[in-house]
């Protein structure tokens, strides 16, 4: 299988507080062309309370569209959790603020059009109540070849395979087209682009 996931050295406690989320997944044959479609857009960012069932995550509870420089408070009440309208903050970060009285959990994560729940690329582990969530966001693209992880598993280390590709993906155009090759003789797999 391809596993698509998004990482980065630039958050402080990777792996700790914060971990990156399997953001795609697709098996592939040895000799078909299989087809994998990617979209991605920093406009369609969001953060979201997520509901989490052994170490995936499977839905979200609430979550709220925001953009680059932009903050917003999650709160609770009637037993109902709901993020504040975003509201302009520090250039270059997302930020989520707990304010819910209690420890929360919570992602950064891309919204899709047509669907109601975003998909989660970061996962933030034990945010305090009054603490706060800053993500940096990079799109450093890794790709690797591994069939240990499923879409929306939270990845609690650094990955034991060589990452075949990492592309910053705001660098790129707005389409491109990628190959998986594979080496027979050293059975080495890698993107490379059309």
């Amino acid at each position: 299988m391809i596993m698509l996931t998004f990482e980065t050295n630039h958050m402080e406690g990777i792996y700790v507080d914060v971990f990156p989320v399997v953001w795609k997944v697709s098996k592939f044959g040895k000799t078909e062309n299989i087809v994998m479609k990617v979209a991605y857009s920093t406009y369609r960012l969001a953060f979201s309370k997520p509901q989490v069932v052994n170490g995936n995550i499977i839905d979200a509870e609430t979550c709220v569209k925001i953009n680059d420089g932009e903050k917003t408070n999650l709160t609770v009440a009637n037993g109902v959790h709901h993020f504040s309208p975003p509201q302009p903050a520090t250039p270059g970060v997302l930020q989520a603020v707990n304010n819910t009285g209690i420890i929360q959990d919570l992602t950064v994560s891309f919204m899709t059009p047509r669907k109601l729940m975003p998909k989660p690329i970061f996962y933030f582990n034990g945010v305090g109540d009054g603490s706060h969530v800053t993500a940096w966001f990079t799109p450093i693209l890794h790709t690797y070849i591994t069939s240990d992880y499923q879409k929306t598993t939270i990845i609690q280390g650094a990955i034991d395979m060589p990452v075949i590709w990492m592309q910053d993906l705001s660098a790129l155009p707005e389409s491109t087209t990628w190959t998986l090759t594979h080496d027979t003789v050293t059975g080495h797999y890698a993107l490379v682009q059309s």
